[in-house]
């Protein structure tokens, strides 16, 4: 299960940090999607199991930061710089790097809203 937390209203420049926790992150994937209304579910950074590798998509790259902390079981994203197009509810997502009977396991958090108004 991932518990996400931190969404809220800033203003646009502002800042903002994301925290998603689970009971243990080992071996675990993780990932920050976001949804804005209207539109399909984005892939916003992923960080590898042993946190020693980041990707970010293009509209966040330079303004966002994921972080692994493993003594916490907590992602997080930090978010700076924030525009009004960053508005959307922001998941968590968990994929195993391991497989039980042939399958990675999944997980997606319930969500948490973010809303940058200019």
């Amino acid at each position: 299960q991932l518990v996400e937390s931190g969404g809220g209203l800033v203003q646009s420049g502002g800042s903002l940090r994301l925290s998603c926790t689970t009971s243990s992150i080992r071996g675990l994937t993780m990932s920050w999607y976001r949804q804005a209304p209207g539109k399909e579910r984005e892939l916003v950074a992923t960080i590898t199991s042993g946190g020693d590798k980041t990707n970010y998509s293009d509209d966040v790259k330079g303004r966002f930061t994921m972080i692994r902390d493993r003594a916490k079981n907590t992602v997080y994203l930090e978010m700076n710089s924030l525009k009004s197009e960053d508005t959307a509810v922001y998941y968590c997502y968990a994929l195993s790097d391991f497989r039980i009977n042939g399958n990675r396991m999944e997980s997606w958090g319930q969500g948490t809203p973010v809303t940058v108004s200019s």
